[in-house]
């Protein structure tokens, strides 16, 4: 019963994502071009650690010299605080626990599962849920993106033209309008580690290994006595160092925005491009990444549009993650599908409240919701029966966590950090982000503030309504419901027919995306299928289609008569 309880969950959630109302685009701040570039540059775990954002330690020259020229938007959050769930909503607009995408990750061992269950699976969105850059490259731009995905739904080759180290605009056709996503690395957590660290562990000494070779040449630029310690953190010699690390990666790592930016200058693209600069969650230090508190959640975002409109300016409001997908389609001019959760905000709406989500990490479980408006912070911590912070293998690896559950052991921690390890902890939490930057205080049981507390858990119930929520069905459950017997479903081949030269494709698999090219070669990525087009007679066509989370189909290949 609990299975067939949690099937009528899932198709219920289902229905909501495919049935959703979203606004139509609106194009009174678009670009001058109808069909302009777009270069949306992510940077890897790092909160407003920028100069241009306020950060006085920070040494961004680059990044602080972009943000002259373009529109700050400091009210940024993402969708969760750790990589995969909040890069797969950025890239569909879509909350990651409607997509199934919530857990991080899909290839780590399932709770409640035989034998710990599969080693690693792919979330099935909803049919209709595709990834904006799809609809780009249907609508006719290049796509690119140097090859970080991570989005849990795979890789499907509809989405991208190019994904290698080095893509990005070069390889369009002349005239072409593209879109690049250009990921960031080096202010990753692991990129904190010691460099000469040497372990049994492989795991660390391969990482070692990266971060010689790929932070070769940074400088030790900051102080460690100069950093800011958060009251939930130790304030030791080792935290002070990690934090000084993470200052000094950003550093090192800032430089390559002004490199991309002189690129496309020289390429003669840079006042027929829009340039987004922002960062996939908050820092990779403890309390931060993983977490639903602003120091997990809140990010930079910065937008350069070709004529400098608006250069210099500081635009207060909220924004989610789930917001940029409909804003890059408005800009280019590409109708917003229904599925599509956010909205513009350049020139939408603006929102009352952000909304995040946190469930397990590894093999570590857990379920929690927020909800943010421009003052206050709710968190539903679905499992109070848990400490905030336990232990997590891939995170206890940098020397700051090291060295918090040391102190740990000593009976030392500050009280704002002892709070994170006891059992239980609250079942909800509500702070002034105003008055309580850091989110120490909580409110939740204060009397004056009930009204507020009552406030934000009607919006975070009013929200999981309108979006529905996987993460409420157990993980093995949800793999059943997407993969019957546990087994990846493969999307159906198209069938190719033609008739009087036009050549139409389709595919018995329900939100099956369509790739062909002319010839025998496997059309991977190819064109992505909008509609029947022309072909002369005795021109080959292949064609292959993927579903999201499904298995690629076999290439199929027809000649026109």
């Amino acid at each position: 019963m609990a299975f067939v309880r949690s099937m009528v969950l899932f198709l219920a959630v289902l229905g909501v994502a495919g049935c959703m109302a979203s606004e139509r685009p609106s194009l009174v701040d678009a670009p001058q071009s109808s069909r302009p570039n777009i270069v949306l540059i992510v940077f890897e775990d790092l909160s407003p650690r920028w100069g241009a954002f306020g950060d006085e330690i920070a040494r961004t020259p680059s990044i602080d010299a972009l943000a002259q020229q373009s529109v700050r938007f400091p009210n940024t959050f993402t969708t969760a605080g750790v990589c995969a769930p909040s890069r797969s909503a950025l890239i569909t607009g879509v909350h990651q626990q409607t997509l199934g995408t919530h857990q991080m990750r899909t290839n780590s061992p399932v709770p409640g599962m035989t034998g710990g269950g599969p080693i690693e699976y792919e979330a099935v969105p909803p049919p209709e849920v595709k990834a904006f850059p799809e609809l780009l490259r249907t609508a006719g731009y290049y796509t690119s993106n140097n090859v970080k995905t991570d989005y849990q739904f795979g890789d499907p080759f509809t989405i991208w033209d190019a994904n290698a180290p080095d893509a990005d605009w070069r390889g369009r056709a002349d005239g072409q309008p593209f879109f690049a996503m250009i990921n960031i690395y080096e202010t990753h957590e692991s990129y904190i580690w010691p460099e000469d660290r040497e372990s049994d562990n492989p795991l660390l000494n391969a990482v070692t290994q990266r971060n010689q070779r790929d932070l070769a040449g940074k400088e030790r630029l900051t102080d460690p006595a100069d950093v800011e310690v958060p009251p939930y953190l130790p304030d030791t010699p080792v935290v002070r160092r990690d934090i000084a690390t993470h200052y000094d990666n950003i550093a090192f790592a800032e430089r390559k925005v002004g490199e991309i930016v002189a690129r496309l200058d020289a390429d003669g693209l840079l006042d027929d491009t829009i340039i987004i600069v922002t960062t996939d969650h908050g820092d990779g230090l403890p309390r931060m990444k993983r977490t639903l508190y602003d120091s997990g959640l809140q990010v930079p975002l910065m937008v350069r549009f070709p004529d400098e409109r608006r250069a210099g300016e500081v635009d207060t409001r909220l924004v989610s993650f789930v917001d940029l997908a409909p804003t890059i389609l408005d800009w280019a001019g590409v109708n917003r599908p229904s599925f599509v959760q956010g909205r513009n905000f350049v020139s939408g709406a603006q929102r009352e409240y952000v909304f995040a989500a946190a469930d397990r990490h590894d093999s570590v479980e857990g379920r929690v919701k927020a909800a943010r408006d421009d003052r206050f912070k709710y968190i539903r911590n679905y499992r109070p029966e848990l400490a905030i912070l336990r232990p997590l293998a891939f995170r206890d690896a940098q020397p700051a966590m090291q060295e918090f559950w040391r102190v740990a052991g000593e009976g030392a921690l500050p009280p704002a950090a002892q709070r994170l390890i006891n059992a239980p902890s609250a079942a909800e939490e509500l702070y002034d982000t105003q008055a309580d930057p850091d989110e120490i205080n909580n409110l939740a049981d204060d009397p004056a503030y009930q009204e507020v507390l009552i406030h934000m858990r009607a919006a975070t119930d009013a929200w999981i309504k309108r979006t529905g929520d996987l993460s409420a069905i157990p993980e093995a459950e949800m793999i059943e419901a997407m993969w019957p017997g546990m087994v990846q479903p493969v999307t159906a081949a198209p069938s190719i027919s033609v008739q009087d030269g036009r050549v139409t494709l389709t595919s018995a698999t329900q939100g099956a995306s369509i790739a062909y090219a002319f010839g025998e070669d496997e059309p991977s990525p190819g064109t992505v299928y909008s509609g029947p087009f022309d072909a002369n007679a005795g021109a080959v066509v292949t064609a292959k289609a993927i579903r999201y989370g499904y298995a690629p189909s076999e290439a199929v290949t027809k000649t026109a008569r």
